[in-house]
């Protein structure tokens, strides 16, 4: 993977200082860093270690399906058909491609600032949620886990298994979704989830009666998946 990708801006938080461990956070489309900021208190654990939570800014681009309209988007997404999920042909792989290097390139930020791959947690939202996924594929140092959000898998099964690197299967991975999402279905997040279960990912899946958004129990199984990561 290319890590050598301009380093996006971003909003930082660190819960205590000297911080040991660090969660990536990528926001959905058409926010902002500053979207999921706002959630780090209610997550913290009081028993955790000190944690900086980044939460970068993606790109400013042109959306097909928001009329060419340019906005913060971490690829431009070309169909508001999911079926075409299957074929590769809703999310514009470039895009995609371009992104996960731009991620690349904040976790070798990151190790180079002292947090080593194995104590980093990459999280992301919808948008963010789909290149928080990919960007598990093809990772060959393996990160202390993968976290999407009301999301799925931007490419298809077959590129999917394509980019799949065997030690990215050492990565848990957490997917949480609204049973009533009207962005992206569930069925959607559950196609995407049976895919890297398909591909040997164990993989936590959690639903809740709540559309495109996030809910206290959420963060409460997210919180409780964490504490898991940082016990390791």
């Amino acid at each position: 993977m290319d890590s050598n990708a301009p380093l996006l801006e971003t909003v930082e938080h660190e819960t205590a200082p000297s911080p040991t461990w660090t969660v990536l956070w990528l926001h959905g489309l058409g926010a902002d860093g500053h979207d999921f900021a706002p959630i780090v208190p209610e997550l913290v654990r009081r028993d955790w270690p000190a944690i900086r939570f980044v939460f970068p800014h993606a790109p400013v681009r042109a959306v097909t399906i928001n009329n060419g309209m340019r906005m913060r988007a971490w690829y431009d997404i070309v169909s508001f058909d999911f079926d075409a999920l299957a074929a590769g042909k809703r999310a514009d792989e470039a895009g995609v491609t371009e992104s996960v290097a731009q991620v690349e390139a904040l976790i070798a930020r990151e190790a180079a600032r002292g947090i080593a791959p194995e104590r980093i947690v990459l999280i992301g939202f919808s948008q963010g949620g789909a290149i928080a996924l990919a960007s598990a594929l093809g990772r060959e140092q393996p990160l202390a886990g993968i976290a999407g959000l009301s999301t799925y898998l931007p490419l298809g099964p077959h590129q999917a298994a394509t980019k799949l690197k065997p030690a990215a299967l050492s990565q848990p991975v957490f997917m949480a979704h609204g049973q009533f999402d009207p962005v992206v279905p569930a069925v959607v997040g559950q196609m995407g989830a049976a895919t890297l279960k398909d591909l040997g990912f164990a993989l936590e899946w959690h639903d809740y009666p709540m559309a495109h958004q996030v809910c206290a129990e959420e963060i409460q199984a997210l919180g409780d998946w964490l504490d898991e990561r940082f016990a390791g």
